[in-house]
């Protein structure tokens, strides 16, 4: 399973970030390319405690569901995040990416075996859970843009 835990996959989201064009139109949905980077700087701030996120009703909280969700389904297109996740805005692309990499260096410091906050969504998850979480979600939003 891939996890932004290892160095290897983390490199390969970052290769394929910095590739991608800007002006990139999305496969799926309606966010933009320049709004992809502040949404991941969002979702980063959220697994790191920066920003308190309420919880989510729903199923996915529960234990073998989340367990389907984050490691075996795919994930679906179009389904809303928090609205935590949308408050940075777009600014230069370069310095947004490099934003972003520092809030993942940031979490692989802290290690699987950290404290980590509960998800929106899915509630209570180890670091583990979020490791695949984070490569997912990336991987996910690169798709979207064809990166």
């Amino acid at each position: 399973m891939r996890t932004m835990f290892q160095d290897l996959d983390r490199q390969d989201l970052f290769t394929r970030l910095r590739r991608l064009d800007p002006k990139r139109p999305a496969r799926w949905g309606r966010m933009t390319a320049p709004q992809m980077p502040p949404h991941l700087i969002d979702q980063m701030r959220i697994t790191l405690g920066d920003i308190a996120c309420a919880p989510m009703p729903g199923i996915l909280r529960y234990s073998p569901i989340r367990e389907a969700g984050l490691y075996w389904f795919p994930w679906p297109k179009g389904v809303p995040g928090p609205p935590q996740t949308f408050v940075t805005q777009a600014g230069d692309w370069t310095a947004d990416l490099d934003t972003l990499e520092a809030l993942v260096d940031r979490f692989t410091r802290r290690g699987p075996g950290g404290t980590w906050p509960d998800h929106p969504r899915f509630g209570r998850m180890n670091g583990r859970d979020w490791g695949v979480f984070c490569y997912r979600h990336f991987h996910h939003h690169l798709t979207q843009f064809g990166g």
